[in-house]
């Protein structure tokens, strides 16, 4: 067997999405690639305490300790570079990458969205946002979408996408944990094993 991707999980929260690769990993669900390092940018992020009680490494880069974007950026690709990380998942990562560093790891990043892009995507829809959007207007399915990152939010190409339905005496929180359930935990690790076989084959 050759030897596996090494994933970078970037986090700013809860770390869910991570705790599902997590058990994606365990489960054997991925084969191809193992998490190396987690990078928060919230000191304070639930998902470094998952990391350690997975014998992950987890580091905090936080924007405030960088004069800029750029020297932000910087550190994390020193990190990613240093472990020979050759897969980034942003799994609820609250900071915009830049086209600079986006454009260095060319299809090597991926994202998670909860919902079927090209809908309640783009600039500004994150969180409990997307799904008020998609109740307010009415829509009957939503779902998840995992898809490349580039310069554009929510832009790169889709990867993989699951719908879910949406219920009459839905509020956004339930909906939220719905997607997450049906959708996010499901196509996230599977998308992340179809790119670590890809990036193994192309070895």
């Amino acid at each position: 067997m050759k030897n596996k991707v090494k994933i970078a999980v970037l986090v700013s929260g809860g770390g869910t999405n991570l705790q599902a690769l997590i058990d994606a990993v365990n489960k054997g669900i991925i084969k191809n690639g193992e998490i190396s390092v987690v990078i928060s940018n919230n000191s304070s992020a639930f998902a470094l305490e998952r990391a350690k009680n997975n014998g992950i490494e987890g580091l905090t880069i936080l924007k405030k300790d960088f004069a800029d974007q750029l020297a932000f950026e910087q550190k994390i690709k020193d990190v990613i570079k240093e472990r020979g990380v050759e897969l980034i998942v942003l799994a609820g990562f609250m900071s915009i990458l830049s086209e600079n560093f986006t454009r260095e790891f060319s299809n090597r990043i991926i994202n998670v969205h909860p919902s079927l892009i090209p809908s309640f995507c783009g600039k500004g829809y994150y969180g409990l946002k997307v799904h008020e959007e998609a109740l307010k207007k009415g829509v009957k399915v939503t779902g998840a979408t995992v898809h490349f990152v580039n310069e554009i939010p929510d832009g790169g190409e889709i990867i993989m996408q699951k719908a879910v339905k949406v219920r009459d005496n839905d509020t956004p929180e339930i909906l939220q944990r719905r997607v997450m359930e049906q959708a996010e935990w499901k196509i996230l690790p599977q998308s992340v094993e179809k790119i670590c076989k890809k990036i193994i084959k192309e070895k």
